[in-house]
């Protein structure tokens, strides 16, 4: 409310109590009179602030009746809540030069308290006066606080006397603001209160129509009025720019609602003029009727706007001053209505920021929670299903990259937008945090609703004269087949997500628990290998070579086995596969390079003749560190010693990338070490491929071998697999061994070499060479050895 809005209506509360100029009453002039006895002043006041005056209601030591209102100390006493206090007027810069300091009475001490009426305004003051300057501590004023308070009880008594003379009745009042208050308390702040308040008002000002609204502020800081209550003839005269229902936004309705909107003070308007003057006495004489618009504050805020109008009589400002304390009640409901709104806009925003994605309105993870259980309630209750789709983009992390986080936010609220298109609106879409999604479907039939997921990520997003794609790999796992704990659904999706990476990315996978028993024991395995190889738990147990024909131990083959803690020893199979793709691929390599140099070397130095193969990894053989490493192991060896360490690759590596294999068996063979084409015959590799391949051994894979006795085919295979090697001059051996007969008939085909459970199995390096040893004691020619 601006400063003179405010003011018109502190003067009409002054004039509405009807005791201006008024006849002396002893019941004001005694409590004038303690308070200038009790404080020992020669002048005390009850004054009245007018529009020009301050005019002196009861007073004791001055002969004066009224002052004008620019030297009134009771002017600055109304504009504060508590005590004015002045204690030599003379050094104060607000009151040094005013002529009743500067001349009689000589003002040089005052002490003012704001004297209300019965609503509230400030219309005067209870002051003592001294022409001596004086220090009272404001402790010590509580008397003249407790006689202004016995002033306005006076003023309440004076108020009612003139409200029973007035146009609207004090008890018919008074019964309206106690209906109004008690309503809207019962109702929960609805609407009822506004439509109860607004009933009172047409019947205590005789109005035949009108309305309650509350004004707002839009966008653009210009005002609005949303209407609280209306009576059903506005509603049809307003039309379609107005108000239909109540709670609507009303813009604007008639010259009346603009001005009131626009202004603080209140319109009449009894005819056409400008002037508020009615044509005719009844307003008919143009046809409009009555209108009189107030405005609703609450404090100095203006909340609110009240429109009536009326057929047979017109609207004066007295009559509408009346209405004061009814329109105070009407702010205070409007601002505590507008308060409790304020609360839950407040509570809903707590409950936002806690519940759902800053950045794309997504359900947060906290939020999927509730979500989920709800869900797998029902899917229950209904005997149905849900698929619960874990979402990690492909390629998000290069858009971010690229073009920075503004464009990777847009993207992240393009595709949340793209996926609640893609799903029906009871399904739910949930954003856990950077580019990962959740999305959980009811009652899928077709797999094909998982594509459309998919095709809605792929589609091309156009930002800043840009196109960007991206694609989305997709884990699903459903209930109740797949009948776990929320977080165990969502973890074993999380998994088959991966699992679609794993695949090529862009796609979805479904879980099946083979894969997650898989993932989990390869999660548990390279949790553990590194302190495996740090704590030496790897170990090289070493399988026999024997040149069938001579019958001694020509070398070994190393075979990597984990002495585990807690599950004992563990043969390759079980941990080397899921070493694949990682780093710690090429770490084992490194291990078992080292281990074997080392062996050798033990061996050189104890006289022993023996070759030694090592096994390689493709994520190793493949990587770009591998020859570095095998020089970097070979450093301290000699030529000599360097030809007995065998590299075993399998022949199906050896098919992934020709020119690459064959360029690095080449680097091998330069650093003066052997090769063998380990599992011959399973890879299908051309004749051509076989020529090319610089390996010194070829190794028959134990599948034929171990069937050639049986299997005519595999005999062939094998027969062919020795010839091939033969005319190309390879030394061939035979894995795989577990017979005699088997030993006999490989030696009738011309294989030198062989391996096989027949002679031993893996052994530790000790029991390994105590083995060879005591295989060359039991031939004609032992080999002798020390360790």
């Amino acid at each position: 409310m601006t400063p003179e809005a405010q003011e018109q209506r502190r003067l009409a509360a002054l004039h509405r109590l009807g005791i201006l100029d008024s006849a002396a009453e002893r019941r004001f002039d005694r409590l004038v009179e303690i308070a200038g006895r009790f404080y020992k002043t020669p002048i005390a006041l009850f004054s009245l602030l007018d529009e020009n005056r301050q005019w002196f209601k009861a007073r004791r030591g001055l002969e004066v009746t009224e002052t004008p209102r620019c030297m009134a100390f009771c002017d600055h006493t109304v504009h504060q809540d508590g005590i004015l206090l002045v204690e030599d007027a003379s050094r104060d810069p607000r009151f040094c030069a005013n002529p009743l300091v500067t001349g009689a009475p000589h003002i040089r001490f005052y002490a003012g308290v704001p004297v209300r009426e019965p609503t509230g305004m400030k219309v005067g003051s209870l002051c003592i006066i001294d022409p001596q300057p004086r220090q009272i501590p404001l402790q010590e004023l509580d008397v003249l606080r407790h006689l202004a308070d016995i002033l306005e009880d006076e003023l309440e008594r004076t108020s009612e006397e003139a409200q029973s003379r007035a146009a609207v009745p004090i008890t018919r009042l008074n019964r309206a603001i106690h209906r109004a208050q008690n309503t809207f308390h019962a109702q929960a702040y609805q609407d009822a209160a506004f439509d109860l308040m607004l009933a009172d008002l047409l019947e205590l000002t005789g109005s035949e129509r009108g309305f309650i609204g509350e004004v707002l502020l839009d966008r653009r800081n210009r005002r609005y009025l949303k209407i609280g209550a209306t009576t059903e003839t506005i509603r049809r005269a307003a039309g379609k720019d107005a108000t239909d229902a109540n709670g609507e936004t009303l813009e604007e309705f008639d010259t009346l609602i603009a001005l009131a909107l626009a202004s603080d003070d209140m319109v009449i308007r009894n005819g056409t003029d400008d002037t508020g003057s009615p044509d005719s006495p009844d307003g008919q004489a143009t046809g409009v009727w009555p209108q009189l618009g107030i405005p609703i504050f609450s404090g100095s805020n203006r909340v609110g706007l009240v429109g009536l109008t009326a057929q047979r009589k017109a609207y004066t400002t007295e009559a509408a001053h009346h209405l004061d304390p009814l329109l105070q009640t009407v702010g205070q409901l409007i601002e505590h209505k507008r308060l409790y709104q304020e609360k839950l806009d407040h509570q809903r925003g707590l409950e936002q920021a806690a519940n759902y994605d800053a950045l794309t309105g997504l359900p947060n993870r906290r939020r999927l929670t509730e979500l989920f259980d709800d869900e797998l309630k029902q899917a229950e209750l209904r005997n149905g299903t849900l698929s619960i789709c874990f979402i990690d983009l492909d390629g998000f992390k290069e858009i971010n990259d690229a073009h920075g986080h503004s464009v990777g936010d847009k993207v992240l609220s393009a595709v949340s937008s793209r996926l609640k298109n893609a799903l029906r609106e009871h399904d739910i879409v949930a954003r856990l945090g950077g580019d990962e999604f959740v999305a959980i479907i009811r009652d899928v039939e077709e797999n094909t609703v998982y594509e459309r997921i998919l095709g809605a990520i792929r589609q091309p997003i156009r930002l800043q004269n840009q196109v960007l794609t991206l694609g989305g790999s997709m884990g699903v796992t459903v209930y109740p087949q797949d009948k776990a704990a929320p977080d165990l659904l969502l973890r074993h999706a999380d998994q088959a997500m991966y699992a679609a990476k794993d695949a090529g990315k862009n796609r979805y996978q479904m879980f099946d628990f083979e894969t997650n028993q898989y993932r989990a024991e390869r999660v548990k395995i390279l949790e553990n290998i590194s302190l495996a190889l740090q704590e030496g738990q790897l170990e090289l147990y070493l399988q026999p070579k024997i040149t069938l024909t001579a019958r001694r131990v020509d070398g070994f083959e190393a075979l990597i086995r984990w002495n585990h803690p807690d599950e004992g020893l563990l043969s390759p199979i079980s941990f080397l596969p899921q070493l694949e793709r990682t780093e710690y691929a090429a770490t084992v390599g490194r291990f078992v390079i080292a281990e074997a140099v080392q062996k050798l070397q033990r061996w050189a130095r104890a006289g022993l003749p023996y070759t030694l193969s090592i096994n390689l990894s493709p994520t190793h053989f493949l990587g770009s560190t591998f020859v570095q490493d095998l020089r970097q192991a070979l450093q301290d060896c000699d030529v000599e010693l360097r030809s007995r360490l065998v590299i075993e690759l399998l022949e199906t590596t050896a098919l992934d990338d020709a020119h690459k294999i064959i360029e690095t068996l080449l680097e091998c063979r330069e650093l003066g070490v052997e090769v063998s084409l380990d599992d011959f015959g399973t890879g299908y590799s051309s004749l051509d491929h076989f020529r090319r391949l610089p390996a010194q051994e070829i190794k028959i894979d134990r599948s034929f071998v171990a069937d050639m006795l049986d299997d005519p085919e595999d005999e062939m295979i094998v027969k062919s697999i020795i010839a091939l090697s033969r005319n190309f001059n390879r030394r061939v051996i035979a894995e795989g061994i577990e017979n005699r007969e088997t030993q006999e008939k490989l030696i009738a085909m011309g294989c030198n070499l062989g391996q096989g459970f027949f002679y031993s199995r893996p052994l530790q390096e000790a029991h390994a060479l105590a083995w060879a040893q005591q295989f060359h004691d039991s031939h004609p020619t032992p080999v002798h050895y020390q360790i």
